[in-house]
């Protein structure tokens, strides 16, 4: 019985080969988290409505060779800025509950190679974009890295304003999609940005708020102190949501889409701004919850919608 006992733990355990497998599977893991997934997914969404729209509003074929190279060099410089983002506030990240865990937060990566592996990604995905789309395109999406890293970066540190200059390179995805497809940028590219620009400021305050204690804890100003906090939430959100209203409906005016658009632009953005002004004249948890979740949702199908009743 004790040699059965024996030899069933030893098949339990796992092997060196097993061992190394897993090593390798966890560091991938890793350095794929470093990337920030979640975030690119929209920059690849907005990305893909620039280039679709650029297309056809230039009355050219779209090319789905140049849209899979757009997308695919915006994702390596997306991805090396989160990197490089992460090796910038490691040790601020490592003071936050919610960013703690995070590899190189946690001392899972050593902080040269996330480095290293944040500069190569972004070099690599500004010179693929470069060669194989156009220099326009690539140096949109280095200016949105440069800029993000150093302006916005430490500004969250020192001011609540930081949410309005991280709107400007957060804003620029469909600039380089539609750049990527025409070689320039139009008035209509502007109409995007100005779109994602306004969008930005209710999506953010309502992560500022669900994590304010987070961000004070690290030091970070995304929310003033005191009586000027409820009339600046109220602002970033509920302003923010109204202008954008509008702003959505500068394609239709503009005769680049037709009703479909301009009555689901609508109908869309006055749930997001149902659940911006919950948000902002209530500023609970649970209405932060709510706006991200609306936020998350209302800027994809907007664009989608946009795409499909395209004149």
């Amino acid at each position: 019985m004790a040699t059965e006992s024996t030899i069933a733990v030893l098949n339990a355990a796992p092997t060196p080969r097993q061992s190394r497998a897993l090593r390798l599977t966890a560091t991938v893991s890793d350095f794929w988290a470093l990337t920030k997934p979640e975030v690119n997914f929209l920059i690849l969404i907005t990305t893909f409505a620039g280039f679709y729209l650029g297309s056809t509003a230039n009355l050219s074929r779209f090319r789905f060779l140049g849209v899979i190279h757009t997308l695919l060099g915006t994702l390596f410089v997306a991805g090396g800025t989160g990197t490089l983002n992460q090796f910038l506030e490691r040790s601020f990240d490592a003071r936050m509950r919610r960013t703690a865990r995070r590899p190189l937060a946690s001392g899972r990566l050593r902080a040269s190679h996330v480095l290293e592996f944040g500069i190569l990604l972004s070099l690599a995905g500004a010179a693929y974009l470069a060669v194989a789309v156009n220099v326009l395109a690539s140096l949109l999406a280095v200016v949105t890295l440069l800029s993000y890293l150093f302006l916005y970066t430490p500004l969250k540190r020192k001011t609540p304003l930081c949410t309005l200059v991280g709107a400007f390179p957060g804003a620029v995805p469909p600039l380089i999609g539609w750049a990527a497809a025409t070689g320039r940028l139009d008035p209509a590219a502007w109409a995007l940005y100005a779109i994602v620009f306004l969008w930005q400021f209710p999506h953010f305050m309502a992560i500022a708020w669900m994590y304010r204690e987070d961000y004070s804890r690290a030091g970070y100003l995304v929310l003033p102190a005191g009586k000027p906090r409820n009339r600046f939430v109220v602002w970033q959100s509920f302003a923010a949501s109204l202008a954008l209203l509008p702003v959505t409906l500068t394609p239709t005016i503009c005769g680049e889409s037709g009703l479909a658009y301009s009555g689901g632009a609508l109908i869309l953005g006055l749930i997001f701004l149902y659940y911006a002004a919950r948000f902002a004249f209530r500023r609970s948890n649970l209405a932060a919850r709510r706006l991200l979740a609306a936020s998350i949702i209302y800027l994809p199908l907007l664009f989608i919608l946009l795409m499909l009743d395209k004149k």
